[in-house]
């Protein structure tokens, strides 16, 4: 288990790596593979639905979001999911997202709020929050602007990329307000399985922390769907207590500047957490929710767009080497050292990765387990893409 750490040392990767490559030319005509937005064409349909919503721009949009986000949102779920036996109710289990970052962020503020009672009466004088390492940079954002001690959880090969909970001493438990996990992982591509959901839910609730699944990886497999925590909590029967997932159109539609996601889960959470969101979080406008609305009724244009990405996963695979992830968009490259691998890259070939130590933070023995990695985003098409790969396949040999 990774030592307590402060987000203050997490310094965006992005601008760690700028000021690393700052001043060395690039050694071809750049390509970016560093950064993780998506760059395949957007869905037909969301220009003419923007049209179609002008008005809205015109009205504030409640916290809550429109009737009709709600109930989409909560169909797709059952959908997807299987939760037929056990559906979301999208009048108390479901809140839009200015995109999932900011809905990450706010989460801890709830998990501090939340957790408030207790640690009044038990005087614990910092509660805990558990994040993966690596993890998403929001994590730790969220855990520090709420005032939680950070404790890492390494997650490498031998647990799948998945945090091992019997790893955490029984004193961190008790003073842990939630836990942050993704699934698909974020760089690794790693997939929670039904029973690493299952026991994960199972010690939030022995322990009575929270669950924030980031799953907006979810629909950019190569094979098979991932299972979700809604789909294990529904499979327990005990309800969606201690259970927040997060979604993003980002990634599913190709739709990162649209800025629109949602939350859905535990009903008790979502009613306080709505209120200290209808102060201070930023609300989804109308239009937006429209063009949501759209995509959530729509798998054709994700199909399309997993099959891309498929695609250049095969390529990969031809030119590099490199074996594929279950889920994501990203490569997780063991180059040996991730820094001095992104250094030549961007030196020889123009080609811009990130270093896997820019996205952790050192463990307990104070090594970094991403040290030996590059992360590598395979967003662009496939002409750009085959000629990026052709020219990190030269350099690295």
């Amino acid at each position: 288990m990774g030592a307590p750490t402060s987000a203050a040392k997490a310094i965006s990767p992005f601008q760690k790596l700028n000021d690393r490559l700052a001043g060395i030319a690039p050694g071809a005509a750049p390509v970016n593979l560093g950064l993780g937005e998506p760059q395949h064409p957007i869905p037909s349909f969301v220009g003419p639905v923007i049209a179609a919503n002008l008005d809205l721009f015109g009205r504030y949009p409640a916290i809550r979001g429109t009737d009709a986000f709600r109930s989409t949102v909560a169909a797709w779920l059952d959908r997807r999911y299987g939760l037929a036996a056990s559906p979301i109710d999208p009048e108390t289990m479901v809140l839009p997202l200015n995109g999932s970052r900011e809905g990450l962020f706010f989460a801890a503020l709830g998990a501090r709020e939340r957790f408030g009672a207790r640690e009044r009466a038990t005087g614990i004088e910092r509660p805990v929050v558990l994040l993966p390492n690596p993890f998403y940079q929001a994590y730790a954002a969220g855990a520090e602007a709420a005032g939680l001690e950070i404790v890492l959880l390494d997650a490498g090969p031998e647990t799948r990329f998945m945090p091992d909970l019997g790893l955490v001493a029984p004193e961190i438990l008790a003073r842990t307000v939630a836990l942050y996990v993704a699934s698909p992982t974020n760089p690794q591509g790693g997939v929670a399985r039904l029973a690493d959901w299952t026991a994960l839910i199972q010690a939030a609730r022995r322990h009575d922390f929270m669950i924030f699944a980031d799953e907006c990886y979810s629909e950019i497999y190569r094979s098979v769907p991932p299972p979700g925590v809604l789909e294990a909590a529904a499979a327990i029967g005990a309800g969606f207590a201690n259970i927040l997932t997060f979604h993003s159109l980002s990634k599913r539609s190709n739709l990162p500047g649209l800025r629109a996601g949602f939350v859905a889960g535990d009903p008790a959470f979502i009613a306080a957490w709505t209120r200290l969101r209808n102060m201070a979080a930023p609300q989804v406008p109308g239009p937006i929710q429209a063009v949501a609305v759209a995509a959530y009724g729509d798998e054709a244009h994700v199909a399309e767009n997993r099959a891309l990405y498929n695609a250049k996963f095969a390529l990969a695979r031809e030119m590099l080497g490199a074996e594929e992830p279950e889920g994501g968009f990203f490569l997780w490259l063991n180059v040996g050292d991730g820094e001095e691998a992104a250094v030549r890259l961007w030196r020889e070939a123009g080609v811009r990765t990130i270093p896997g130590a820019y996205l952790c933070l050192p463990s307990a023995g104070g090594d970094n387990p991403g040290r030996p990695y590059l992360r590598v985003a395979m967003v662009q098409d496939i002409e750009t893409t085959t000629e990026a790969l052709r020219r990190m396949a030269r350099v690295l040999g």
